[in-house]
């Protein structure tokens, strides 16, 4: 069965990653920094946030793909692909702002910790 739910959250959240991009080359355009941060602390962050998003939801994806593609309920597909949209969003504004709004990079770490572990507790459950 092709996914038809996760694409769409998918696409979502790589309108999201080119968000993120574009406010990484924004700031290092501001600071005058090619590479790394500079000692510039908002390019630092703009750059974790940016990177932690590149590190966590392809995996997360894939995941979720394969739950789809496994029959998974569209109503367990909706939730965990919310939680992980509401997760990077919460994580990115929380870690951008100086001082981090701790609340919510927390809040975003562990939506989308539980994303993965849900996904991945589901898919292994459903193997056997």
């Amino acid at each position: 069965m092709a996914p038809h739910i996760v694409p769409i959250y998918a696409a979502v959240l790589a309108l999201l990653f080119l968000v993120l991009s574009a406010r990484v080359m924004r700031e290092r355009g501001r600071a005058g920094v090619a590479i790394g941060a500079g000692g510039n602390i908002t390019l630092e962050r703009q750059i974790r946030v940016h990177g932690n998003f590149a590190e966590y939801v392809p995996l997360a994806l894939i995941l979720l793909g394969f739950l789809e593609m496994r029959g998974a309920a569209a109503w367990y597909l909706h939730l965990l692909c919310l939680a992980l949209v509401v997760g990077r969003l919460a994580h990115a504004y929380g870690v951008a702002q100086e001082p981090d709004i701790l609340p919510l990079r927390a809040t975003g770490v562990m939506l989308t910790g539980a994303v993965i572990v849900a996904a991945a507790l589901t898919l292994i459950v459903r193997a056997f």
